[in-house]
Parts: C-alpha cells; sequence; structure tokens
C-alpha cells in the first residue's frame, strides 16, 4: 500500500494490477457481469444491426425494406436504443462496482461480491445524474463552437468573399474550421483531464452532479500530465478494439455455409471481446487508484491511513487509574 515515490503512468498500472492481483476472482466475477457484455455488446452490435437492416438476400426485397419509412416499434429502430441503453447500464454499474471494490482493497479491506453490487444501490443514480451533466456540459461547448463557425461563414458573406456566396473549399473557410476544431478539441481535453476523477468521487465521497466536477478539478491540479497519459493510453487501446470490432460487419449466412469463416469469426469475436474487457477493467482500476495517488499528493490520504491502523488497536483498561494495555490485532494472513 505505499505511494510510489513519482507518480506516472507506470506507478499507477504497478499499483492497481497489485490489488487486482490480491483480489483476482473478486475482480474477474465483476468483470464477467458487467464489462464482459459490454465488451461483446460493443464487438457484435454492427453485425447484429446489419442483420436486421438486411432480413433478406432478395435484391427486391432488400430495396423495398430500405425504401420502407422507419417504424418506431420494429426490431431495426428499437435496436440502436435498447443496445445504447443496455451498454450504459453495464458502464455504470461497472465504474460503480471495480471503483468501490479498488478503493477498498487499495487499503487492504475485504471485497466480497454482494457488497460491491450492493454498492450500486446508491451510487448508480449519482453516477448517471454526474455522467448526463458531463455529457450535456460538452455538448453545449460543441454547440458553441458550430454557432462560432456559422457566425464566421456569415461573417466572411456580410464581408464580401466569394461575391456574396461562401465556398467551403476556399482557405479562409478552410482555416476558420481549423483553428475552430483545434479549439473545440482542446476544450474537451481539458475537461475530459479535469473531469477524470469525477466517477470516483461519486463513489467513495457519495456526492453528484456538479460537486464531483469541481472535486475532481481540484484533485488533478499538479497531475495532469499523468492523468492525460493514462486517458490517452487506455482511449487508444479500448477505442482501437472497439473500432475493430464494430467496423466488422460478417454476412451471417456465408457464416454457415462455411465452417472456416463461421470459426474465424467466432475466434475473432472472442479475442476482441477479452482484450475489450482487459482494457476496460483496467482502465477503471488506474483511474481509482489515480484517485488515491491523487488525495495523497493533496495531503488527504494521510488521514485516512492513520484512521485505518488505528481501527487495528484495541484498547482494554484493565484497572481505573492505570495506564491501558494496547492489544494490537493484526489480520490474517
Amino acid at each position: 500500500m505505499s505511494l510510489q515515490p513519482s507518480i506516472n503512468l507506470a506507478g499507477v498500472l504497478s499499483e492497481s494490477n497489485r490489488i487486482i492481483a490480491a483480489h483476482s476472482r473478486h475482480f474477474l466475477a465483476l468483470s464477467v457481469l458487467f464489462l464482459l457484455p459490454l465488451a461483446f455488446l460493443t464487438t457484435i452490435s454492427t453485425t447484429l444491426h446489419s442483420l436486421l437492416l438486411l432480413p433478406s438476400h432478395s435484391p427486391h426485397l432488400q430495396t423495398l425494406t430500405l425504401l420502407q419509412l422507419p417504424d418506431l416499434a420494429s426490431p431495426t429502430a428499437l435496436f440502436p436504443l435498447i443496445a445504447s441503453l443496455t451498454a450504459l447500464i453495464l458502464a455504470i454499474s461497472a465504474v460503480g462496482s471495480v471503483s468501490f471494490s479498488v478503493f477498498h482493497g487499495f487499503f487492504g479491506r475485504p471485497v466480497k461480491l454482494a457488497i460491491a453490487l450492493r454498492s450500486l444501490l446508491r451510487s448508480f443514480l449519482p453516477l448517471l445524474t454526474t455522467a448526463l451533466l458531463s455529457a450535456a456540459i460538452q455538448f453545449v461547448v460543441s454547440a458553441l463552437a458550430l454557432i462560432a463557425f456559422i457566425a464566421a461563414i456569415k461573417g466572411f458573406e456580410f464581408l464580401g468573399f466569394g461575391n456574396g456566396t461562401v465556398d467551403f473549399r476556399s482557405n479562409h473557410v478552410l482555416i476558420s474550421a481549423v483553428v475552430i476544431g483545434i479549439g473545440l478539441t482542446s476544450v474537451l481535453v481539458f475537461l475530459h483531464v479535469n473531469w477524470a476523477l469525477a466517477s470516483v468521487v461519486v463513489v467513495v465521497e457519495r456526492s453528484w452532479g456538479l460537486t464531483p466536477l469541481n472535486r475532481s478539478s481540484k484533485l488533478v491540479k499538479g497531475m495532469r500530465t499523468v492523468t492525460l497519459s493514462i486517458l490517452l493510453f487506455f482511449g487508444f487501446c479500448i477505442g482501437f478494439f472497439a473500432w475493430l470490432g464494430a467496423g466488422y460487419v460478417e454476412d451471417l449466412s456465408e457464416l454457415s455455409s462455411s465452417w472456416v469463416k463461421g470459426f474465424g469469426f467466432v475466434a475473432r469475436t472472442v479475442a476482441i471481446t477479452a482484450l475489450l474487457t482487459m482494457f476496460m477493467f483496467n482502465s477503471l482500476a488506474a483511474n481509482t487508484v489515480l484517485y488515491l495517488y491523487a488525495k495523497a499528493l493533496n495531503g488527504e490520504l494521510a488521514g485516512e491511513i492513520a484512521e485505518e491502523f488505528a481501527r487495528e488497536y484495541v484498547s482494554l483498561p484493565f484497572d481505573e487509574g492505570k495506564v491501558p494495555h494496547l492489544v494490537t490485532v493484526f489480520p490474517p494472513v
């Protein structure tokens, strides 16, 4: 439980791996419950959606299917909504249970599956509310960037560029788009770095809304470099395998006619799902360890560690007026 003298990506990953190894079966159960279905849904969703879009291999029926107006009650229209809601529930449940377990595992406390699942009763709605608020703020920022780009185009029209009609391939329009795009990306990255610990704050400190967002911004001060490195590392790994899985569409009718293609599809799906599960889980564990390191850097963790060790001592006053004996209770090995 000793903190690394220099906080970096390797140190955070090392500490998170230590906690995972100490409670491997517990974290494996959480991964199977929440992250494995989420990874499988990410990998297989594109193929399933294409199967719903093209139920028949007749060109005539395919044309009729595509020309029909979408029915909101049809499986084709409902699938993206159901898949998104399922992914959201699984993701929030994984964040809540894994963060809770890693936090307690850091202090050497026993972690049990039933307790971790029960913790979701009080953390699920706060996590959902905070995530929606964060998404709403980022949507507003993106909308403001779009408004700024439209205003720039109107400004070019007003100034008479292109004889009153703006060519979107012109240099001034492209430069405006690049500048606004870079500015928007910088702001969104800044928000993601500052709010990286918000989910852990919600679980551990039992807050929600703007409070965990502001709290996370204070905690990451002085640690933005390592926070950004963790976000980039896991973001690239998760994004790459999610793209690899979701971007691969297979014709299921061909799979049934060729066992080689069928075996390849199953093996590919299993491999990508397993890798996605691993990276998503390690991302959540590393984020919780980063929260603890941030508290230590701000001088907040020493009190919790002292309180944790104080629980291992029991004061027994055998006689009044005498110095009480201190009995040290060591946890079983």
